[in-house]
């Protein structure tokens, strides 16, 4: 993990890196690159975490919506 910005940080690993941003309240912007094969992994990692509700978008390199995950 390391600082991206005065509030955010980015973090990876050999399939996953995102930025995590402070959005309005308690809620936080999640934007990265992920291995599509790895989306539902994202996922577990983000609910073990505690992140509570959330919104996951997986979009293609034409910025189109492949797939989307509300938990």
């Amino acid at each position: 993990m390391s600082s991206s910005s005065w509030h955010g940080y980015e973090v990876g690993t050999t399939w996953c890196e995102v930025e995590l941003e402070p959005a309005e309240g308690p809620d936080v912007l999640l934007n990265g690159v992920v291995d599509p094969s790895r989306f539902d992994d994202l996922a577990t990692v983000l609910t073990r975490c505690g992140a509570g509700t959330y919104t996951l978008e997986l979009y293609d390199e034409d910025g189109g919506l492949l797939r989307e995950m509300r938990v």
